[in-house]
């Protein structure tokens, strides 16, 4: 109300050239506002987010930044991409759930305090909603405590991840590791055969999700998988005889986490790190089924 109309132009997949050239043509004078998935979900690879500082640089505007996959799986302290990439005093937004490796529901925006009572004020679904229950607060707060305390889970979640990357030959950048095989039958075929014979729940993601003929699985791994599970999971599928695809972006070294690893230091042969969830370390029970 008051601010005038919006427009919006979505620039291609960590295309920074297009961005600027989007970036250049506003008028002067108008707000801007560049709003990415730090991690992307269906490909598993990272935005240019070194790129994306250097432009806010050339051209000032407002970052948002999903970190809905990264958080406390990237960065020293779990922090997510941007801590990882080094870039983090450089986002205005910080975007989270608590959903995926918290264990718990809801989400959460770091911000400046004026931002905040900006969202807390004019963000009308803010305003319209209710206060998450107590105990789902603190077991996200009991989540954050595990994950500054026990880095080991980061680590074993990137570890797996390098070993699944290696093992099928495939790119493993980050907490998803698609496992493209082109078209629908193949995948719906592997996904089914990974729940039967090894009880792994593998989705299989078709179009309209992802691009036609780009049909995959869809790993997603915690600290609570096991080497002994990637290990099955690259069994059943090297049996399956179903050719794995590598989508040309994702041999692009900017697809990557700078330097390769959960805290953008060090490198890995299969550069990779699964979703990490506050669970525990060796796998046991029925782990197998949360692949």
């Amino acid at each position: 109300a008051g601010g005038g109309p919006v427009r919006l132009h979505v620039y291609r997949h960590n295309d920074m050239e297009h961005l600027e050239s989007l970036l250049s043509a506003t008028p002067p004078g108008v707000r801007r506002l560049v709003v990415s998935d730090s991690l992307f979900s269906m490909d598993g690879d990272f935005a240019d987010l070194r790129g994306l500082v250097a432009l806010k640089r050339r051209h000032p505007f407002l970052l948002a930044l999903d970190e809905a996959h990264a958080s406390l799986v990237c960065g020293p302290t779990g922090g997510g991409a941007a801590e990882a990439a080094g870039v983090a005093d450089q986002v205005d937004l910080h975007i989270g759930t608590l959903s995926k490796a918290f264990g718990c529901q809801g989400g959460f925006l770091a911000c400046s305090a004026a931002l905040k009572q900006l969202m807390l004020n004019r963000g009308r679904p803010f305003v319209y909603s209710t206060a998450l229950p107590v105990p789902v607060v603190e077991a996200a707060a009991a989540a954050l405590r595990v994950s500054y305390r026990e880095s080991w889970r980061r680590a074993h979640v990137w570890s797996l991840a390098a070993r699944l990357g290696r093992g099928l030959g495939v790119p493993a950048l980050s907490p998803v590791v698609p496992l493209v095989v082109g078209g629908q039958e193949a995948a719906l075929g592997l996904s089914g055969r990974l729940l039967g014979e090894a009880r792994m729940h593998v989705p299989a993601i078709r179009p309209p999700t992802v691009p036609p003929g780009t049909c995959r699985l869809r790993v997603s791994l915690s600290a609570a998988h096991s080497t002994a599970d990637v290990d099955e999971l690259i069994s059943v599928v090297r049996q399956s005889g179903v050719r794995l695809m590598r989508l040309p972006h994702l041999l692009d070294p900017r697809a990557g986490l700078p330097g390769g690893g959960p805290d953008g230091e060090g490198s890995l042969v299969a550069r990779g790190g699964l979703r990490a969830a506050a669970a525990g370390r060796g796998g046991e029970g029925d782990v197998r089924c949360r692949l």
